[in-house]
């Protein structure tokens, strides 16, 4: 009697989530495991090398796991069902005096600091806290009624990652009592997703940013969930699985930041999400992607997909063509990667991209941006012609390959005439000896001094060909100024004025003289 009486109490624990020695999971079962006498926990662990089996043992299957390996059997007295909200936070808050101050937590687009209980007293009481930290503290509900309330009535800022939360039903017990409430971190949890989401709705009405990062969620999920965020501004979903973009319709209309890296994005429904009408940030770092491409819009045209994107986050796919943005982190793609030298790639990427205001956390100026334009008419001013394409504006008629391959090649011909012939450069393969210029050194205003003919790469910073030159010249300790002459531009002297730019932002190119000046 009393065995079945434990059982049944046990049965409960179906669906709640544990921890053991330090991992988490799900009870997936409870009852008997034979041979062995006694009551067992079937446990579905977030990390399948916690694991043994997928859920059967000696033939017999008493649960079911996503991963062959992420199931085992453990003692009810060995796993932990967690502590409410309130404990967790007289423990965190109260008990812990010494707990060091000044975790870093990035919850959204800011960081907020997470702190000890002796800063809280210098401060204010726990009841005026705004911010509260309860990460990985096996928070598993929220304790007696209207306990949070009460306790943290202030709260705006709540970190609930990595605790033992098994269901939307139970964070909403926990959010209902926070009214002021606009941020949550809930990633490194398992959630069961609500039969009826919108009900939820009022107990996240305030919400303006979540975290679900490692959540194990597909997108199909993420959307059932949606009606509960109706104020929702960002969204992190880093870390899932999430493969199929849907599109959303109805929910997450209000998005303004999207983070979906590292989930293995199939590249053709990229654009379900494109009609977002606030979205100004997307994250698709590490997505597997191969291209980006706008079916509403033809090679040099505006699209109206992503009406309101400004930042699009590209790193570590594997990227070679993109159209235009404002702001833009690409590294480590094929993208930059054709060209050798990262310098050249940046400038090739400016001039392709006629908006973009930031290129990996670099400002792009406008002197930068103009040099960036010629560079590219020169640069690839030859297949325009081989093309079609001809100095003569009503002659001038470039197949649609090359168009497509170069967008905006016709406006920046509009915008600063098609270069000379002379200067238009052959596109070589790379190798050292292509990338060295032969220039000559000149000090027009110390005729006593020979000129001195030099190779250097055309990539080399002015600030290292100054630094050169003071050990040429044996003149340490005087401030230099260059500028250069060619004989494409006779009569004509430009200045280098730019210390952190290579000698190519500057078009300098093979027989030029460069200008020695110093005071």
């Amino acid at each position: 009697m009393m065995m079945m009486m434990m059982m049944m109490e046990e049965e409960e624990a179906v669906g709640r989530r544990v921890s053991c020695d330090g991992h988490r999971g799900t009870v997936r079962y409870v009852g008997l495991a034979p041979p062995t006498a006694g009551v067992w926990l079937g446990v579905e662990w977030d990390h399948p090398d916690r694991g043994k089996h997928d859920g059967s043992h000696e033939g017999v299957r008493y649960f079911s796991c996503r991963h062959p390996t992420g199931g085992s059997f453990v003692r009810p007295k060995k796993a932990s069902f967690g502590v409410d909200y309130v404990t967790a936070l007289k423990r965190r808050y109260e008990e812990e005096p010494e707990e060091p101050a000044g975790d870093e937590l990035k919850i959204s687009s800011r960081t907020v600091m997470m702190v000890g209980f002796d800063d809280v007293k210098l401060k204010q009481k726990v009841e005026k806290l705004t911010e509260v930290g309860l990460r990985r503290c096996e928070v598993s509900g929220p304790g007696p009624q209207n306990e949070i309330r009460n306790t943290t009535p202030f709260v705006q800022s709540l970190d609930l990652s990595g605790n033992l939360l098994s269901s939307w039903e139970t964070v909403a017990t926990v959010t209902e009592q926070l009214e002021s409430l606009r941020e949550l971190q809930l990633s490194h949890n398992r959630l069961s997703i609500s039969s009826d989401p919108r009900r939820l709705s009022p107990a996240f009405s305030r919400l303006r940013v979540l975290s679900l990062n490692s959540c194990a969620l597909t997108w199909t999920q993420v959307l059932h969930c949606a009606p509960m965020w109706q104020q929702l501004e960002e969204l992190y979903l880093a870390d899932n699985d999430i493969t199929e973009l849907l599109r959303p319709d109805h929910v997450l209309q209000t998005l303004r930041v999207l983070d979906l890296s590292n989930n293995q994005i199939l590249p053709e429904t990229v654009l379900e999400i494109s009609r977002l009408p606030w979205l100004e940030k997307l994250n698709l770092s590490g997505s597997g992607l191969s291209d980006v491409q706008f079916s509403d819009a033809s090679a040099g045209e505006k699209t109206a997909l992503f009406p309101a994107l400004k930042t699009l986050l590209l790193d570590d796919n594997n990227i070679s063509e993109l159209r235009s943005l404002l702001h833009l982190s690409c590294r480590r793609n094929p993208l930059l990667q054709r060209e050798k030298n990262l310098e050249t790639a940046r400038q090739i990427l400016i001039a392709r991209l006629s908006r973009l205001q930031l290129l990996d956390r670099r400002q792009v100026e406008p002197d930068e941006r103009r040099g960036a334009e010629l560079d590219y008419c020169k640069r690839f001013g030859l297949a325009w012609l081989q093309a079609g394409g001809h100095i003569d504006p009503e002659k001038s008629h470039p197949n649609t390959d090359f168009l497509t391959e170069h967008p905006r090649f016709l406006a920046l011909i509009h915008k600063y005439g098609a270069p000379d012939e002379g200067e238009m450069r052959e596109q070589k393969p790379f190798a050292l000896k292509n990338q060295l210029l032969t220039v000559t050194f000149v000090c027009p205003e110390d005729s006593g001094r020979k000129p001195i003919e030099k190779k250097l790469p055309e990539s080399m910073i002015v600030q290292k060909v100054k630094g050169l030159l003071h050990r040429l010249l044996r003149l340490p300790g005087v401030e230099l100024k260059l500028s250069y002459t060619c004989a494409k531009m006779a009569g004509r002297e430009i200045e280098i004025d730019n210390d952190l730019k290579p000698l190519q932002f500057y078009s300098v190119e093979d027989g030029d003289r460069i200008l020695v000046r110093w005071s």
